[in-house]
């Protein structure tokens, strides 16, 4: 048996038992592994459902151009599609999005616009705003609107809830999702509710979004909306496909937790998924003392988790938001197991004899330079050594004259492996700021000291 084309391989995704993230959780939880579907998220299913109707309906027509705002696993779907069908696709995305999914955009032909994050939707230089001016100046152009297009939702209630229902032989108790533009929940929920309108649908939220406190108080509350880290789940206004009646719970869980079990799940059950799965089964966690051992909970797999390799599968990421400490030494750690020392700058202003002394005096071989309380260069002994070469009155010079790129700066949290890295014949340290904004300087000897501590 063959396909025509990649398109009609999308869907009849499996479910996969959850065993070793699950273990305090009475019910059987059971995860809807997406990431099987050849654009490897859930997103394909509406994607391919949206350009289908919008085809019938005439607003997309041969040798068009397919315009949308994504967070990446849309226009994967969409650009995917496009391909097969001969369209064009253009999209813009926010600078939150991990660049995997932007690189993963444009390796499919498609145009990216990235845009500023922290923006109402309302301005200009957003990513709903510019993706609909793109719609009104290009010509051709059709525009998904993946949040209020009820295709989205459609696509869910024809195909996922069906699945679902019928891979569980009609015993699911609990559907848990991750809501982004609503379509998956509410198309998904809907069929299932129609099928047992006793189902629980739990949606997973995020802190900084309006979904929870809306369902729960009927208040559209702005006081909510702050910038957030998890992708693909939450909002700053309410999508048209997410439809309130159908879901009967949310629950918020906080960046740190999301990315935390989105290694987990990969760790523990050998399922790479994504940052949204990780909130979903983070969510679901928190809600465990409301289910039973006779639940049968699905937990949405909605995208892959080779997605965030340079976010939450990156540890120096999580040490810089602080959501991961362990025993790995750290800028903070090489600080505090060292004994305390004054660093020692030269000004951009001061000679190079001057700097000579200094290395002389200190018995050190480099000095970060400053200028007006700022750090601008460094100048080492082989800086000095090849001006002296090149110029036999360079000692007369200025510091400014001689001096190179500054020592890299990192953060406490950094860890050692990364310090390393950035240590090479041109930075023989880097530079931290303490605890207390004091500047510190960490060199090749101290990382060998701490290493052999």
């Amino acid at each position: 048996m063959w396909y025509n084309n990649i398109l009609e391989t999308i869907g009849n995704t499996p479910l996969v038992k959850l065993n070793k993230v699950t273990s305090d959780v009475k019910a059987t939880v059971l995860a809807k592994i997406e990431t099987r579907n050849p654009g490897n998220s859930i997103k394909d299913r509406m994607a391919l459902k949206m350009i289908t109707d919008a085809e019938e309906a005439g607003l997309l027509k041969p040798g068009g151009t397919i315009i949308e705002g994504t967070s990446g696993n849309t226009g994967m779907g969409l650009a995917m599609a496009a391909i097969i069908k001969g369209y064009k696709c253009i999209f813009t995305t926010t600078d939150k999005q991990s660049k995997e999914k932007v690189d993963a955009l444009r390796a499919f032909g498609a145009e990216v616009i990235v845009c500023p994050t922290n923006v109402e939707p309302e301005d200009p230089r957003s990513y709903y705003s510019v993706s609909s001016r793109l719609q009104r100046e290009v010509p051709n152009s059709w525009k998904a609107n993946q949040y209020d297009n009820l295709s989205n939702s459609q696509a869910n209630y024809e195909q996922t809830g069906p699945e679902i229902w019928e891979q569980t032989d009609g015993k699911i108790t609990h559907l848990v999702v991750g809501v982004g533009t609503g379509g998956t929940i509410s198309g998904a929920g809907r069929y299932l509710k129609e099928k047992n309108p006793n189902i629980k649908v739990w949606g997973i939220d995020t802190y900084g979004s309006v979904f929870k406190k809306y369902k729960e108080t009927g208040e559209f509350d702005k006081d909510e909306i702050y910038p957030y880290i998890t992708e693909g789940i939450g909002e700053d206004f309410l999508p048209e496909n997410v439809d309130f009646s159908v879901i009967d719970h949310f629950e918020k869980v906080t960046d740190k937790d999301a990315a935390l079990m989105t290694r987990e799940i990969t760790r523990k059950e050998g399922i790479f998924a994504g940052n949204s799965t990780g909130a979903a089964v983070a969510g679901l966690l928190q809600m465990k003392d409301k289910l039973s051992e006779g639940d049968l909970v699905v937990v949405i797999v909605h995208d892959h988790g080779t997605r965030y390799l340079g976010k939450m599968f990156n540890e120096d990421w999580l040490r810089e938001r602080g959501f991961m400490k362990d025993e790995k030494l750290t800028a903070g750690s090489i600080l505090d197991n060292r004994e305390s020392q004054e660093i020692v700058t030269i000004d951009a202003g001061q000679s190079v004899l001057e700097a000579i002394n200094t290395i002389k005096m200190l018995n050190i071989s480099q000095l970060p330079v400053t200028q007006h309380d700022m750090v601008v260069g460094k100048v080492t002994e082989s800086d000095i050594l090849n001006a002296l070469l090149e110029h036999p009155s360079a000692k007369s010079f200025k510091v400014l004259d001689v001096m190179t790129k500054p020592f890299p700066f990192v953060d406490l949290n950094t860890s050692i492996d990364k310090i390393s890295s950035l240590i090479n014949k041109e930075n023989t340290a880097v530079l931290v700021e303490d605890k207390t904004g004091k500047l510190e300087i960490i060199t090749q000897f101290d990382i060998i000291s701490a290493m052999s501590a």
